[in-house]
C-alpha cells in the first residue's frame, strides 16, 4: 500500500519520465515482496528469490547506477524486449500460412531458423537501418552541389580577388560512411595561399603543443609587406586567423545571399543558422512537395591543404585560440580504412558503419563521434587479421570489449596522433553512461541493435 500510494504521488514531483522510472524499478521490488510472501507455500522458494534479486542484481552494476538506482531494471527490461521480437517473428511465420498445417518436425526446424545468430542480427540490422537508400544519397548530394554551385557563383561575382579554388563535396556523405539517414553533407571552400608568403605551422612546434591546432605564420615580410596577399586583412599577431576567416565567410555568404531567391529556384526553403561557431545552411523540402520530414544541413567548411595535410577553420574545436587551425585527420583515417580492406576484402569499413549507426540511435552513445570508433578499428587492425565478412559478429563483440576498456581508462589515442586522447571532450556522467550500455552489451550484443 506504502508503494502503490508513493507512485500515485510520484507524477506530481518527478514528472511523467521520472514516474515511469520509478515504476519500473519497484515493479522488481514489489514482486521480490510478493514472492516472500508465499515462501511458505513454494517448495522452490529459494530458487524464486535468487531469481528476483537477479532482477535487481544490475542496480549495482556502475557507479552511476549506484547514484540512479534505477537503470538497471530499466535494462533488464530492455533484454526482455529484444527477445520478445524474436518470439514475435516466430509467430509472423507461424500466422503467415494458416492454410497449412506442418508437422511438429517442420515446426520445430522453423521455430530454430527464427533464432537469428548474432551474424545474422547484425547483417539484417545493416540492411535495414544502417545502409542508406540510394535515392535519398543521391537527393542529398544534388542539393548539396546545386548550394555549392550557388555559393561559389556568388562570390565569384561579389569577391572577384578572392582567391579560392573549387568548392567540392566532402565528408561522409560522399565516402560512403554516412548511416541511418542522408542528414548532412560538407562542403569544402578551398583558400589559396602563396607558397612564398605563407607558412603551416605543426601543432607541436607552436606555443600551443597541440597536435592537432596548427599555425599559419605570414613570412619574408620584409620582402613582401602587409597587403601583398589578399589574406593579410585577416592577419591576427602575424598569423592567419581562422576565425577571423570564418567570420568573413559569415558575413559575405550567410548574411548577405538571398536565400529566398535560390529557395525559390531549387524549390526549397534554405535558411541559414545563424549565431553559432559554424557556417551551417538547413535545407527543407517545400510542403507538398517531399514527404520526408528530415532536414538536410549542409556544412560550409573553409580549409587549407599543402601537400597530405589539410586544414580546417573550425573555432568550435580550437577555441579559444582564434589563429589555431584543426588539423583534419579524416582523411587519414577513411584512406587507411579503405586501403585495408581493399588488401584482405575485409569489413572494416562494415564494421565502423553498423558502430556509427548503434552509436547514433541510443541516446547512452550518442556522444561517440566517428573518429573514436575509426581509430578503435585502426587499432584492432594491427593486431586482428581475419576481417572477412563471415567475422564481422566476432569483431563487433571485440569492439564492444574494446571500448569499456578504454571509457575505464578515459583514454583512446588517436592512430596517427597517438598524443591526442578522442575520449577527452566527455565527462565522467557520459562516461558511466557509455560503459553501462556497453556493459549490458557484453551479455546480451541484441540491445544495441533494437
Amino acid at each position: 500500500m506504502v508503494i502503490n500510494f508513493l507512485l500515485s504521488n510520484a507524477r506530481l514531483v518527478l514528472g511523467v519520465g521520472g514516474a515511469a522510472l520509478l515504476g519500473i524499478a519497484t515493479l522488481a521490488v514489489k514482486r521480490l515482496i510478493e514472492r516472500a510472501g508465499r515462501a511458505a507455500e513454494d517448495e522452490k522458494v529459494e530458487q524464486k528469490m535468487v531469481e528476483s534479486w537477479e532482477e535487481l542484481s544490475l542496480v549495482s552494476a556502475s557507479p552511476t547506477l549506484i547514484r540512479k538506482g534505477i537503470q538497471g531494471v530499466v535494462m533488464k527490461h530492455v533484454s526482455k524486449a529484444t527477445k520478445q521480437q524474436k518470439a514475435d517473428l516466430c509467430q509472423n511465420l507461424e500466422v503467415s500460412s494458416p492454410d497449412v498445417l506442418p508437422k511438429p518436425e517442420a515446426k520445430s526446424k522453423r521455430l530454430q531458423l527464427c533464432v537469428l545468430t548474432l551474424q545474422e542480427r547484425l547483417q539484417q540490422y545493416y540492411s535495414s537501418r544502417v545502409v542508406l537508400a540510394p535515392h535519398e544519397v543521391k537527393r542529398a548530394q544534388s542539393l548539396a552541389l546545386d548550394i555549392c554551385t550557388e555559393i561559389q557563383g556568388f562570390l565569384h561575382s561579389r569577391h572577384p580577388d578572392m582567391p579560392l579554388g573549387e568548392m567540392n563535396l566532402g565528408g561522409s556523405l560522399l565516402d560512403d560512411l554516412q548511416v541511418v539517414s542522408a542528414d548532412h553533407a560538407c562542403l569544402l571552400v578551398p583558400l589559396q595561399l602563396e607558397p612564398t608568403l605563407w607558412r603551416l605551422i605543426p601543432g607541436e612546434e607552436t606555443l600551443l603543443t597541440h597536435p592537432l591546432h596548427w599555425m599559419v605564420r605570414r613570412v619574408n615580410l620584409e620582402y613582401f609587406p602587409r597587403g601583398r596577399s589578399y589574406w593579410d586583412r585577416y592577419l591576427v599577431g602575424g598569423y592567419l586567423s581562422a576565425e577571423a576567416v570564418v567570420n568573413m565567410f559569415s558575413k559575405a555568404v550567410m548574411e548577405t545571399v538571398n536565400w529566398p531567391s535560390i529557395s525559390g529556384h531549387l524549390d526549397c526553403l534554405v535558411r541559414p543558422i545563424l549565431g553559432g561557431p559554424d557556417l551551417r545552411l538547413e535545407i527543407r523540402p517545400e510542403s507538398g512537395t517531399e514527404s520526408i520530414d528530415q532536414p538536410l544541413f549542409i556544412s560550409m567548411l573553409p580549409v587549407l591543404r599543402e601537400s597530405d595535410v589539410v586544414l580546417t577553420a573550425q573555432p568550435e574545436l580550437t577555441s579559444p585560440w582564434v589563429n589555431a587551425w584543426h588539423l583534419s585527420l579524416y582523411p587519414w583515417e577513411t584512406q587507411r580504412l579503405t586501403q585495408l580492406d581493399a588488401t584482405d576484402d575485409g569489413c572494416r569499413r562494415l564494421t565502423l558503419k553498423v558502430l556509427k549507426a548503434v552509436c547514433k540511435l541510443s541516446p547512452p552513445l550518442r556522444h561517440l563521434k566517428t573518429a573514436p570508433l575509426a581509430n578503435l578499428i585502426l587499432h584492432l587492425s594491427d593486431s586482428e587479421n581475419d576481417w572477412s565478412k563471415n567475422s564481422l559478429d566476432v569483431r563487433f563483440q571485440q569492439c564492444i570489449n574494446e571500448l569499456i576498456g578504454h571509457l575505464e581508462q578515459q583514454a583512446l589515442h588517436s592512430y596517427f596522433k597517438p598524443a591526442v586522447n578522442l575520449l577527452s571532450d566527455l565527462s565522467e556522467d557520459q562516461v558511466d553512461q557509455m560503459g553501462f550500455m556497453l556493459y549490458c552489451a557484453v551479455s546480451d550484443p541484441e540491445i544495441l541493435l533494437i
